[in-house]
């Protein structure tokens, strides 16, 4: 079965033929019948290299052995038990060793469960109610978090001049929801004593993959700390992938509190919230905040998750970087001898090509950036057997089963797609 036809029936029973909006992009999606090591197969027949990798969890790629071999087993002795089980202690504690600023977690099923509780838990352990978020950070499809900043960099920092990110987000949901422009330290002087948490992900990735300035990150642990307000880092993305530590532990800034998915399930559904002791005692049954779910510490997600953080060293994330690096330094000669404006952001295993004379170090910078020749990047690259995600706001990732001939395949179809963009007439060169 070919992938129109799929997406023809696709488009008769959900909602725009898919269950995420990025997975549509034009003119249509193709279908995966299956998936190996760095590479996906299309219902077409095609094989793609995948720098997709799911949006980040599959850093040992697609259908490991070991991974396999674990899952498999679990599944023979149940998939769900509404009981506790000893793999969900086991991942706890392995989680507790990985990431100091965390001494307890609890387990829900997605990054954004995971936020919406860390914005109940802040409340309840400071007793107020003003949350920040910043402009370009995605946190889940969570009401008061589903917000961005209306307007340009210049614009109000007071929570006026804010725009939900949906219909059916209501303004009064937003009233206690301030947004301030990411990476501008002179913003931060609106944290005061009313605000419970300033939530962030540490290294921007639904922009693409923007990089704090480390000061930044600085100045906000601080003013967190002068105001008693808790610091959330949503390591969503950057939890496991960056180091074992996450982006706390590369720029050396610990929250309060860590939200965590994607790696830390090895594939399968999972979130958590991670803190301190004294903030973390506060949900229930040991205190009063609620939170539960039948899918809670699924067995199945522990041991994918367990399986996945127990082969996580340091040989890992420099074979990773350096393969990374490569691939990336590679993309960079390319457009520079093409001469087309761009700019290639990276950290580790992460990266984002952008089409801008600008450094992008913001969601503004990040939007100035040309889409329309990503797009076309992207297109070029799919033809030629490379799997991109097809929107430019989201970011490229690397396997540790990527190949050196891989990186080589990639950079021979990149360079073609880039001169077919050039042909094509959509870039201007320098």
């Amino acid at each position: 079965m070919k992938s129109p036809e799929l997406f023809a029936r696709a488009s008769s029973v959900l909602p725009g033929g898919v269950n995420s909006p990025v997975r549509r992009f034009s003119p249509m999606p193709f279908y995966t019948s299956l998936a190996k090591g760095s590479k996906i197969l299309t219902e077409d027949g095609a094989w793609l290299i995948d720098y997709c990798l799911a949006y980040g969890p599959l850093i040992f790629g697609h259908a490991p052995e070991f991974l396999v071999e674990a899952v498999s087993e679990q599944i023979k002795e149940g998939s769900v038990y509404g009981t506790p089980h000893k793999s969900e202690v086991e991942l706890a504690e392995e989680v507790v060793r990985s990431i100091p600023s965390v001494s307890m977690v609890r387990f829900v099923n997605s990054g954004g469960e995971a936020a919406m509780n860390a914005v109940r838990l802040a409340r309840a352990f400071t007793g107020r109610v003003k949350i920040v978020k910043f402009d370009g950070c995605y946190h889940g499809a969570v009401d008061p978090l589903l917000v961005d900043r209306a307007g340009d960099a210049d614009g109000n920092v007071n929570g006026i001049g804010l725009i939900p990110l949906s219909r059916g987000v209501p303004p009064n949901v937003l009233k206690d929801t301030i947004v301030l422009p990411f990476n501008n330290i002179d913003s931060l002087n609106i944290v005061n004593e009313e605000v419970a948490a300033v939530i962030v992900e540490p290294v921007m990735g639904n922009a693409g993959l923007v990089l704090p300035e480390r000061e930044f990150l600085r100045a906000l642990r601080e003013v967190c700390t002068s105001v008693g307000a808790l610091l959330v880092f949503d390591e969503v993305i950057t939890g496991f992938r960056v180091l074992k530590g996450g982006a706390q532990q590369f720029y050396g800034v610990s929250p309060d509190l860590t939200i965590l998915g994607k790696i830390l399930g090895g594939g399968f559904p999972i979130g958590a919230l991670g803190g301190k002791k004294e903030i973390m005692e506060l949900i229930a049954p040991c205190g009063n905040v609620f939170n539960a779910g039948t899918f809670n510490g699924n067995p199945v997600s522990m041991v994918a998750g367990l399986s996945v953080l127990r082969r996580l060293n340091d040989v890992v994330y420099s074979a990773l970087d350096s393969a990374t690096g490569r691939l990336c330094t590679g993309f960079e000669e390319i457009l520079e001898d093409a001469g087309i404006p761009s700019q290639v952001n990276r950290l580790g295993s992460i990266f984002t090509v952008f089409f801008s004379e600008r450094q992008v170090r913001d969601k503004n910078t990040a939007k100035a950036s040309r889409s329309e020749v990503f797009s076309a990047l992207h297109r070029e690259l799919m033809a030629r057997g490379v799997f991109f995600p097809p929107s430019q706001f989201e970011c490229c990732f690397m396997s540790v089963v990527h190949t050196d001939e891989d990186v080589s395949n990639t950079l021979e179809k990149f360079s073609l797609a880039v001169e077919a963009i050039k042909r094509g007439g959509i870039v201007q060169c320098l």
